[in-house]
This record gives C-alpha cells, sequence and structure tokens, in this order.
C-alpha cells in the first residue's frame, strides 16, 4: 500500500478540526485499535467516523491497483487476503458498535443529548438516526403490543429504568501504550483503601474499567 490519508484529528471551539496525514499502516493500525477498544469495552465508545471513511477509500484505493495487476502475480493473492481482512475488521467495528445501540438505546440517546458543546458525539450521524429510528420503533411495538391493554395508570414505561445501563465496573484486560502515574484505583471491599498505581509503557493489566475509561478515550491504553 502507498500514499497517505488525511484524518480528523479533533475540534475546535469554532467546530473546525485538524487533519492529521496518516500512511495507510497507521491508518489501518487506527482502525485495529479503535475495533479492539470497542470490541472489549462495556460502552459505546467516541465515535470515529473519520477513520471509517478514510478507510473505505484505500479499500477502493487497493481493490482499483488490484485490477490493474498481473493475473497469476502471487502478489494479487496477498493483497487481495489483506484486503478482506481490512474489511473484516471493518465490518466487525461497526457491527459491534450496532449491538450495543440496540442494547443501550435509551442511555446513549440520553448522554447524546446531554453531550456538551464541543465535547465529542459517541454516535456518527447515520448510526445516532439509526439509534432514534429504533427507540421509535421499541416504543411504538410496546405500546401496541402490550401497553394499550393494560390500565391507564401502566400505560407509561420509562426505557431509561426499564433497559440496563453498560456495566462499567466490569474488568478489563490492557496494554498500556502510554506511560501513566498515579491513577487511582478503587478498593475491592469496605476494608480497603482507594490506593494510586503507575502504569508503565508495555505491561499488561487486568482493572476495572471505569478506572481506565478515561485513557481507553485518549489512547494511552488499548485494550486487549
Amino acid at each position: 500500500m502507498a500514499g497517505a490519508m488525511a484524518a480528523a484529528a479533533g475540534g475546535d471551539s469554532d467546530g473546525e478540526s485538524e487533519e492529521l496525514v496518516l500512511t495507510p499502516a497507521q491508518l489501518i493500525q487506527s482502525l485495529e485499535q479503535a475495533w479492539l477498544n470497542e470490541k472489549f469495552a462495556p460502552e459505546l465508545l467516541e465515535s470515529k467516523p473519520e477513520i471509517v471513511e478514510c478507510v473505505v477509500e484505500q479499500l477502493d484505493h487497493m481493490e482499483a491497483n488490484l485490477k490493474r495487476a498481473k493475473k497469476g502475480d502471487l502478489k494479487v493473492s496477498v493483497h487481495h487476503m489483506e484486503i478482506e481482512r481490512i474489511r473484516f475488521v471493518l465490518s466487525s467495528y461497526l457491527r459491534c458498535r450496532l449491538v450495543k445501540i440496540e442494547k443501550f438505546f435509551p442511555h446513549i440517546l440520553e448522554k447524546e443529548k446531554s453531550r456538551a458543546e464541543g465535547e465529542p458525539s459517541i454516535l456518527s450521524p447515520e448510526e445516532f438516526a439509526f439509534a432514534t429510528e429504533y427507540m421509535a420503533n421499541t416504543e411504538a411495538y410496546l405500546k401496541n403490543v402490550a401497553l394499550k391493554h393494560m390500565p391507564p395508570n401502566l400505560q407509561k414505561v420509562s426505557l431509561l429504568k426499564s433497559v440496563p445501563k453498560p456495566n462499567l465496573d466490569s474488568f478489563v484486560f490492557l496494554r498500556v501504550l502510554e506511560r501513566q502515574e498515579n491513577i487511582l484505583v478503587e478498593p475491592e471491599t469496605d476494608e480497603q483503601r482507594e490506593y494510586a498505581i503507575d502504569l508503565e509503557e508495555g505491561s499488561q493489566h487486568l482493572i476495572r474499567y471505569r478506572t481506565v475509561a478515561p485513557l481507553v478515550a485518549s489512547g494511552a491504553v488499548q485494550l486487549i
């Protein structure tokens, strides 16, 4: 693979975003990191539409190059396998996000509604439309199938209370990408006290997700 791709790296108060130029290898690495974090995090993470868009463009570019390659060349088979691998990772990443949206949709939409101005969205525009429609369809189904047949005082249901929240206290495995100091760890029992640990670069840990959620978001650690 050759060339470079531009991905949005963040935004400022005016809504403008900086562009970070990534090589194809760095782009695929960013996708794989986002995929693993999404796969192992108990909650829906920040949307990465710029990475998804760039990967799709890169796949189109790779497939166009394959069409121009000589038939029977061993490199064609190798590049075709790489295309299929990248396509699998991308599909798995998007599918994982949709599963979480279906599982936690009231809480995700509530979090999106209360998001501060300038704060990154956890949903892409397409995911937001899907979540909104999914919630409307769920409410309509409950009303038509069950609620309208119940006494008037029982015909309302709060999906926020009915649908379980993501379990942020579940434990996750992680690899440290950037050294971190004085990470506060909550006690496991009432007899224990809160304590601080240092996370050395390259080390691996089993730790409560809530403790490292900000580090996952910043890219300082990688879930594995």
